[in-house]
């Protein structure tokens, strides 16, 4: 993926990128063709209003195109300059600057409140005229020392020889200024393919005050344009590192396929996919003009210097500024990860001034500094969330979904009237516990369709069943299995009379599943199955279970596997509960011995069962992936905070992993509305899906270990971190999914 899921961002994305390709020279500076090619092509006024010269887009549009900007370590001003006419456009004045700075007429500093301050330049090159006539002095300014009024100057984004500035005034207005009236002078940065400035305003002329415009507005957008960037080089260092981790060879194999080099270019993948979906969610919460983008609705953010202080707000404006914080948390922080990875994957040459890898490691701790302290941006998250403010996830449906939401809206209506167990036979029988499948087992519904009868019963209050490992099997009975299968099991499953196990895993195949040794040996009639599984959840329990067996010991590893439903209480099952670390017996060891199944109750083709397995596996990974665990998301732990006294009881280091957390919870919700999204539209959502089924496993971890800590006396909590230590085992372990992210989503060589 990368930012925009659209189609039409997607286009745009591929176009820039090949604009970039065309004109971009990262080691070099950025020259007047370069911009007048930028202007012309439209990417300085993709964000604003057609009437002052711009192509009608929003943040979003432009958050994609940066981030293809970013993959190529665009230098000089465009970013500085888009940042200066997202404010104007949305300031109540000074619009007149807008189609300058859309043509390239103009291009622009910003100074950034959540950059460091900087260090007092040379007096020799702060020489600017004296005020003209029409214009005041600033407020506070002293003399031709301009200054922020404490006697520092700002660091601003761009260039000292930028022809607007637009920096904060000493009575915390801003203003967007000429360089005549300001004070500049270079500063240097750690990016040398980008300039930073001192600046300080000198004089006001009238018309220049950015009317409406604030720190926690600036810092917003800066956050979530400066987080686009760096995805753009986090995504250039996954790209690099992964490539060259497929021809550099060592010990006569390829590096990329060791395992810690596989795991390590997953990881920054994971990484680069959860701020992508951080800086998606926080533009379109901008978009939506919710929050920051409208003035003094909420209170400063730690990114223009004030902490955590404030009350956090609720409603819209705080759901938007808590999207902004996650951005801010996660997306400069991953570019910072992914450059430094990328360098460490290349070796000696990344560390070399003839490789690009340093450029992009530059400009990432370059974008770090200037978009605020992730710590900060965290206390933020933290102090909004226990407020009250909260993100939601909803998809934005098209109008089509209006045509069939009342037909459902009726139906769910009249199951709500229902009493419970007639409740469940219609669930059964009109095939709505899942809707995905056809009929009449499901109701053949589309992406769009399942989309609106989640809507509809979680409005209603009406809580479908929770078929357990039955919702792995039973698509698989249905797309495999005979008419007689789904007959006998399938109505009984849904009315939740028949309860299920998968009997997958065992002792020597855990993750290796195709390494399983139980043999099945044809018989009269149908197979004798010998061998022993383990982790069965809940067999103990089970009426049936789906199994996997050998019945060709001479094919090849993946072939000779057949699929059997094995009756729990047949002759020769025995069932024996495992005690796990929190006391629980949820797995089983189940032991086989010649348990006779029938031919009937093979599922697909005798020795295909590693088809029928891999469908199971795949439902497997999208129910594990839609719950984190009971009591372990991001929500709990802010209930918990609460029960606590609040943030004022914890300690700051606290606090700031408090905000951490939420942040990391907020993008996985972000990535599982993008995987929806991708859906709606037909497309594929690539890697999105197992991205977040790895990060949610290990975020419900994180919050359980966290809020063991904040209440080691709680009896919740204290089984919480036991139960969580499974999550990263079961389903596929962490590794394992590491290893299917490297190969599958970057094409790293397979394990020998």
């Amino acid at each position: 993926m990368s930012i925009g899921i659209t189609e039409e961002h997607r286009a745009l994305a591929a176009s820039v990128r090949g604009f970039a390709e065309r004109h971009v020279a990262a080691r070099g500076m950025e020259h007047e063709p370069f911009r007048a090619a930028l202007a012309a092509q439209g990417l300085l006024g993709l964000h604003l209003p057609e009437e002052h010269g711009g192509q009608g887009g929003g943040l979003v549009e432009l958050a994609v195109a940066l981030e293809a900007l970013g993959r190529h370590c665009t230098p000089g001003s465009h970013l500085p300059t888009v940042l200066a006419s997202a404010l104007v456009a949305r300031s109540g004045s000074a619009h007149d600057l807008l189609a300058p700075l859309a043509s390239g007429a103009l291009t622009a500093a910003v100074a950034l409140p959540g950059g460091a301050r900087a260090a007092s330049p040379d007096a020799a090159v702060l020489d600017a005229p004296s005020p003209a006539a029409g214009t005041r002095a600033a407020a506070g300014a002293a003399g031709s020392e301009g200054h922020d009024g404490a006697g520092r100057f700002l660091t601003a984004l761009g260039s000292p020889g930028a022809d607007l500035v637009v920096l904060p005034l000493p009575d915390g207005r801003w203003a967007a200024l000429d360089r005549s009236d300001c004070a500049t002078a270079p500063l240097e940065g750690v990016d040398p393919t980008r300039p930073l400035a001192a600046v300080a305003a000198r004089a006001v002329p009238d018309g220049r005050v950015l009317d409406g415009v604030t720190a926690e507005l600036v810092g917003s957008l800066s956050a979530v344009l400066l987080g686009a960037e760096a995805c753009g080089v986090a995504a250039w260092a996954v790209a690099t590192a992964a490539d060259h981790a497929k021809v550099r060879e060592q010990f006569g194999r390829p590096i990329g396929q060791f395992q810690g080099v596989k795991h390590r270019c997953a990881a920054m993948l994971v990484a680069l996919e959860q701020a992508r979906a951080a800086v998606w969610d926080a533009a379109r919460a901008l978009d939506a003009g919710t929050g920051p983008a409208r003035a003094g609705t909420v209170p400063p953010s730690p990114a223009a210097g004030s902490g955590s202080g404030g009350d956090a707000p609720g409603g819209r404006s705080g759901e938007t500024a808590l999207a902004v914080a996650a951005a801010g948390v996660l997306a400069a922080d991953a570019a910072v990860r992914c450059t430094a990875d990328a360098i460490q994957v290349l070796g000696g040459i990344g560390y070399t001034y003839e490789h690009d890898a340093h450029l992009y490691y530059r400009r990432a701790l370059s974008l770090r500094a200037l978009s605020g302290d992730p710590g900060a941006w965290a206390e933020r998250a933290a102090a909004l969330a226990t407020g009250g403010a909260r993100r939601t996830a909803e998809p934005d449906l098209p109008e089509e979904a209006e045509a069939f939401r009342q037909e459902i809206r009726t139906a769910v209506a009249s199951l709500a009237a229902e009493d419970p167990l007639t409740r469940l036979a219609r669930f059964a029988s009109e095939g709505w516990l899942m809707p995905y499948l056809p009929r009449p087992w499901g109701r053949a519904a589309s992406p769009l369709e399942q989309v609106v009868i989640r809507q509809e019963f979680r409005a209603a209050g009406v809580r479908r069943p929770n078929l357990g490992i039955a919702a792995w099997a039973v698509p698989s009975i249905v797309r495999y299995g005979t008419p007689e299968q789904r007959e006998r099991f399938l109505p009984k499953t849904f009315t939740t009379e028949l309860k299920w196990c998968q009997l997958f895993s065992e002792p020597g195949a855990g993750s290796d599943l195709a390494s399983l040794s139980t043999k099945a040996v044809r018989v009269e009639g149908g197979w004798s199955l010998s061998g022993q599984k383990i982790w069965t959840s809940l067999a103990q329990y089970a009426d049936w279970g789906i199994c996997l067996a050998r019945t060709d010991p001479d094919a090849p590893k993946h072939e000779g596997i057949t699929y059997f439903l094995v009756g729990m209480s047949s002759p020769g099952v025995t069932v024996r509960p495992l005690k796990e670390i929190n006391g629980d017996e949820i797995f089983n060891e189940v032991f086989l011995d010649d348990v006779f199944v029938p031919d009937e109750l093979v599922v697909g083709e005798v020795g295909q069962g590693w088809r029928v397995a891999r469908d199971t596996l795949s439902h497997e990974r999208v129910a594990l992936g839609d719950s984190w665990g009971p009591g372990s998301q991001h929500t709990d732990m802010v209930e918990l905070i609460g029960r606590l006294g609040g943030p004022a009881a914890l300690r700051p280091a606290a606090v700031e992993q408090a905000g951490r957390l939420w942040a990391e919870g907020q993008a996985i919700s972000a990535l599982g509305l993008r995987v929806t999204l991708s859906q709606l539209a037909g497309g594929d959502s690539g890697t999105a899906s197992s991205v977040r089924k790895l990060l949610g496993m290990r975020h419900a971890q994180a919050v359980s270990e966290f809020c063991w800590s904040l209440d080691p006396a709680s009896r919740h909590w204290n089984r919480m971190v036991l139960a969580t230590r499974a999550f990263t085992i079961g389903g596929g372990t962490t590794e394992i999914q590491l290893n299917i992210i490297g190969e599958r989503a970057l094409g790293l060589p397979r394990d020998p």
